[in-house]
């Protein structure tokens, strides 16, 4: 068993320190958070022994072996780089970082320091994902794919009263694309590699973050339609279109609610849903495994990093491409 600590104390930490103990893998023993009185209610609220409030001597106690970072975005980097040099893993929130360049730089660290860095992004840890992989193969010829993440966020009514709740503040690295476009990015670059052009029409807020955005990804034989927004709740799938069949997925979040169509008018359900923290647990699971067999691991653990550059390549694209811009941006 492997200790891990946490930085973060919102519901996604809740649900990722419930799937790491889940697995069996895992134990919890050190928090961190900019208050005492948050630290310490915090750790005991998940039987944690340390709570620290300061980051600096977090990363250098012998308490934790990895760290889970689910920090607001634009501390991503700062807060992976403290723990990194000083050889523990990590295992950070989506996205990782803003900007290409960070990214590259937090993987080279972490190959020196003999770390493990993993972005925590569900889609490549799932089981599910094989059952999705093998049942394209079923389509005949794939043409269209729309992948979609809408999901009313619970902060827009703070927004809309005049407040400015984190997730729609520019200065923190946030916004629709940042938040939710990104779980489609994943499954449309892991699926079908880099695209040959791009184009993203954001729909901009009075912050200057984006609350929605519609991109599309041309490959030489298909289109790749991306929609994602935190202002309104979806009411269509995510679906995968062929010459045979279509692939209806309800949540490319969660890889939830497969139905296949056939061209001959059948449908067939294929898989349901499962539990936030159990989802989590997957990628909890396989951070285990890349920490504790590297060699058996080696060639999937690359992936995943190969995966997680791409995927910040492209979101930075598309964000200068669009006019999101953020204070760490080089222009």
């Amino acid at each position: 068993m492997l200790r891990f600590g946490t930085i973060g104390s919102g519901w996604i930490c809740d649900e990722y320190i419930h799937g790491a103990k889940d697995s069996g893998l895992w134990e919890l023993t050190a928090v961190y958070s900019r208050t005492k009185e948050r630290a310490e209610e915090y750790a005991r609220r998940h039987g944690a022994k340390y709570a620290f409030t300061n980051l600096e001597e977090m990363a250098a106690s012998d308490y934790i072996d990895a760290v889970y970072i689910s920090s607001p975005n634009a501390l991503h980097y700062e807060h992976s780089k403290a723990f990194l040099e000083r050889g523990k893993h990590v295992i950070c929130e989506k996205p990782l970082c803003a900007q290409a360049s960070k990214v590259r730089e937090l993987q080279r660290i972490a190959q020196e320091h003999g770390a493990v860095f993993l972005e925590a992004i569900m889609y490549l840890h799932l089981p599910q994902r094989k059952l999705l992989e093998d049942t394209l193969q079923q389509l005949g010829q794939i043409s269209l794919v729309k992948l979609d993440f809408c999901q009313r966020s619970s902060k827009l009514d703070r927004y809309l009263q005049g407040e400015l709740p984190n997730i729609f503040n520019p200065a923190l690295e946030t916004g629709a694309l940042m938040d939710l476009g990104v779980y489609c990015v994943y499954p449309a670059l892991a699926l079908f590699g880099k695209p040959e052009s791009f184009s993203l029409r954001p729909h901009m807020m009075e912050s200057g973050a984006d609350g929605a955005g519609i991109a599309t990804l041309r490959y030489p034989d298909k289109l790749v339609t991306l929609t994602y927004s935190k202002l309104g709740q979806a009411g269509a799938n995510s679906d995968f279109q062929g010459t045979e069949g279509t692939l209806s997925v309800e949540s490319i979040s969660r890889l939830a609610g497969f139905s296949l169509w056939r061209k001959d008018g059948t449908k067939e359900a294929l898989y349901g849903d499962d539990e936030k923290y159990k989802l989590m647990g997957w990628e909890a699971k396989d951070f285990f495994r890349y920490i504790t067999e590297p060699d058996a691991s080696a060639a999937e653990y690359a992936r995943c990093s190969e995966l997680a550059l791409q995927v910040s390549e492209l979101m930075e694209a598309m964000r200068d491409q669009a006019g999101i811009h953020f204070a760490s941006d080089r222009r």
